[in-house]
């Protein structure tokens, strides 16, 4: 089983050259999840060797363009591809009337179900959830709605020890219960305990998606802990003012964020377009968090 972060697009509004806008690819465990889908995702999708019919969720975090205007682009691509499986769309109240009024506006007819999720940027909750993952949303401070995501893996069985069990002779009945951490009780009433024959479980890893936002302090519960924090750092310290004014976030702020939530990594995207490098978002970062990265297109991370 794997989780890895693939980054679609790591610009702001204006793409560049280097940078598309905002799209990243989850794989967690075999399910496959699209966060955002700024313009030109889908030519970034096949640059990272990415399977569309692979994904079954996609996030939309709010409704300025350069985090949907990719999307009605990939639907009917799926579409021309045979897609018939259905697919699933969280995003803010709205997306769902442009989305089928430009497909309606353009003769086009997909050949799969879409079920549209409404986010409304104001809660904390879980979207989705199976054997394997959740899926939660948590509001974030932009000038309109706008959802952050937490993709988190459900915590593993214990893994047997075959040649401890195996010596025991004891029934097979007994797995279940020691991989589910709990003891079990044999026909003659004798206890055996699960450390005895297991493994412990690897730690259930987690990535959180802060797209569009300010500087904000009430997130940090919502991403407390977290394996890989993705930040929004639109500008540096020297810009401040611009991003108070637009409602973005500095690199530096970004990693304060981290240091008070007690992240492990931190990731750092949607540049402007003004900088040519990262290297001043990453020094001012590092001074706060030093386990920082400064994302670019087509990056994989892994969780």
């Amino acid at each position: 089983m794997s989780f890895s972060v693939t980054i679609l697009g790591s610009g702001a509004a204006l793409p560049t050259v280097q940078r598309n806008p905002t799209s990243h690819y989850i794989e967690c465990n075999n399910r496959h999840i699209l966060i955002d889908c700024g313009e030109g995702t889908q030519m970034q999708i096949r640059k990272a060797g990415v399977k569309f019919q692979k994904i079954t969720h996609i996030l939309i975090s709010h409704l300025h363009g350069d985090h949907f205007f990719g999307l009605v682009g990939l639907l009917s691509t799926m579409h021309l591809l045979g897609r018939n499986q259905g697919l699933t769309i969280y995003g803010p109240e709205g997306l769902e009337q442009i989305i089928r009024l430009q497909l309606e506006v353009g003769g086009s007819k997909l050949d799969f179900s879409i079920d549209f999720i409404p986010l409304f940027g104001t809660e904390n909750k879980l979207l989705f959830e199976d054997k394997m993952i959740e899926i939660h949303t948590f509001p974030l401070k932009h000038k309109i709605p706008t959802n952050g995501f937490l993709i988190k893996e459900k915590q593993k069985d214990r893994s047997i020890i075959g040649e401890e069990f195996k010596a025991s002779g004891l029934s097979l009945m007994a797995i279940p219960f020691f991989r589910t951490g709990k003891n079990f009780v044999d026909d003659n009433g004798e206890e055996h305990f699960f450390e005895d024959y297991t493994f412990p479980s690897k730690p259930a890893k987690s990535y959180a998606f802060c797209s569009d936002t300010k500087y904000t302090e009430t997130i940090i519960p919502y991403v407390s802990e977290v394996d890989v924090l993705y930040h929004e750092a639109t500008f540096t310290e020297k810009e401040i003012d611009r991003a108070r004014a637009t409602m973005h976030s500095t690199a530096k702020q970004a990693a304060l964020i981290a240091q008070k939530a007690n992240v492990k990594k931190l990731l750092l995207g949607h540049l402007s377009a003004r900088f040519e490098n990262d290297k001043k978002h990453l020094s001012e970062a590092k001074e706060i968090f030093d386990n920082v990265m400064v994302v670019k297109d087509l990056d994989v991370v892994s969780v």
